[in-house]
């Protein structure tokens, strides 16, 4: 299998869109459902004030996010997928939906975030653009808080693997972060830092 050397662009995912609205099947999958539910069982506070999802796509998980957070920001590259996510969360005051391409694209006048995640969305950057993430959640992430990834680890032709995507992002991460949740099953993996543990603040 061929990988994508660079960065997949919007026009990538804009192109899956068109074809299904819910390519993924994010809305209807069992898989889903359950990692989805393991997500939020891995996050370590029952609720956080600022929130950044960042690849919300139809914004199926999205809708689970908002009631754990008083302000959530969900991004994503594709037009298409953020028009169904709003629709999909448009009696949620909380929730503001942008479009933005990572790491090229940041929120402007956020202030820190007590939570990140990065659900399925890393390994659709080339190594360069995974260093640059990482740098940008650093700078935005609040003393005390926390990123969360989940990722496929089975075959693609992404320009990285699940694997190789969030070891990149930990080794970029660990000036700031360290690592205080791991889980693993047979599709995916789940692995959960946080700010200021080495040194016991937050």
């Amino acid at each position: 299998m061929n990988r994508a050397v660079r960065s997949l662009p919007p026009a990538y995912f804009e192109a899956l869109y068109a074809r299904d609205a819910d390519p993924w099947r994010f809305a209807d999958s069992t898989y889903e459902r359950a990692k989805y539910d393991a997500t939020l069982a891995a996050l370590l506070r029952p609720r956080y004030g600022r929130v950044f999802e960042v690849g919300c796509s139809i914004g199926v998980l999205t809708r689970d996010l908002a009631a754990r957070c008083d302000a959530l920001l969900a991004v994503d590259a594709a037009e298409t997928a953020l028009s169904a996510a709003q629709a999909r969360c448009t009696e949620l005051p909380q929730v503001t939906f942008q479009r933005m391409q990572v790491p090229q694209d940041w929120p402007e006048q956020a202030a820190p975030f007590d939570l990140i995640l990065l659900s399925e969305v890393v390994y659709y950057l080339d190594e360069a653009d995974v260093v640059r993430l990482a740098a940008r959640v650093g700078a935005s992430l609040a003393p005390g808080g926390e990123v969360l990834l989940v990722h496929w680890t089975g075959e693609t032709d992404y320009p990285l693997s699940g694997d190789a995507a969030v070891g990149h992002f930990i080794r970029a991460a660990a000036p700031f972060a360290q690592a205080a949740g791991q889980e693993r099953t047979e599709c995916y993996r789940l692995d959960l830092l946080r700010v200021g543990l080495e040194d016991g603040s937050g």
